[in-house]
């Protein structure tokens, strides 16, 4: 199997590719900015990508593979390029390369407007406001099997290994769990458009994600 990530050098990219490269059964692609960040393993692949970059260089610059996981983010400062149309020209690009799996980080909030309209908009509206729309995107103006995994706050703790999905049970999640889950839904076609809800919890990810069929 292969596998895109990109945001290879962010928290949770970084994590996922740290994961991956202890499976020598899947071929991992890791695109970053900066990709002489990426560590060194016999399964992983670094490669450039700026997310900066026009749809078509960005499409001549992913490698061929059946599924992608997209965990880039800018932390909150460059969120029109990089959020919103940065994640939509990867979206564009991964379809007409035929890279048709492709597994969405976003957050929690990100499709609910309430949250960043009105008088009292959350602190994180500019963010779910470019999430919202990326996930949009994904959804209704493509033809890419999708997941969109929203967590709750991303957190540097140890993973427990356990999680809660299709609800909320706290308000945050390990970025270690986070990058499990979203490598057990590239591994399974089971969550194919589908938008999961995701915290920490008290059931073992591989059985989370079994009962997502």
């Amino acid at each position: 199997m292969k596998i895109i990530v990109i945001g290879a050098t962010g928290r949770v990219g970084s994590t996922v590719i740290s994961k991956l490269a202890a499976r020598p059964d899947i071929e991992v692609y890791a695109g970053a900015r900066h990709p002489e960040k990426v560590p060194a393993a016999d399964n992983v692949t670094p490669f450039h990508i700026d997310l900066h970059d026009t749809k078509d260089d960005i499409k001549e610059s992913l490698p061929e593979a059946g599924k992608l996981i997209f965990t880039a983010g800018s932390g909150g400062k460059d969120l029109l390029q990089v959020d919103l149309n940065g994640a939509v020209k990867i979206m564009k690009a991964a379809e007409e390369k035929g890279i048709l799996r492709f597994v969405m980080l976003s957050s929690k909030g990100s499709l609910t407007p309430d949250l960043f309209s009105g008088k009292n908009p959350s602190p994180l509206a500019n963010y779910l406001i470019a999430k919202y729309y990326a996930d949009e995107w994904l959804m209704n103006n493509t033809h890419l099997q999708y997941t969109i995994l929203q967590p709750t706050a991303l957190v540097d703790k140890p993973g427990s290994g356990k999680v809660s999905l299709g609800n909320y049970t706290t308000n945050e999640t390990s970025i270690e769990n986070v990058a499990e889950v979203l490598i057990g839904l590239a591994e399974h076609n089971s969550s194919v458009g589908e938008i999961i809800e995701m915290s920490t919890g008290n059931e073992p990810i591989p059985e989370a994600i079994n009962h997502l069929s």
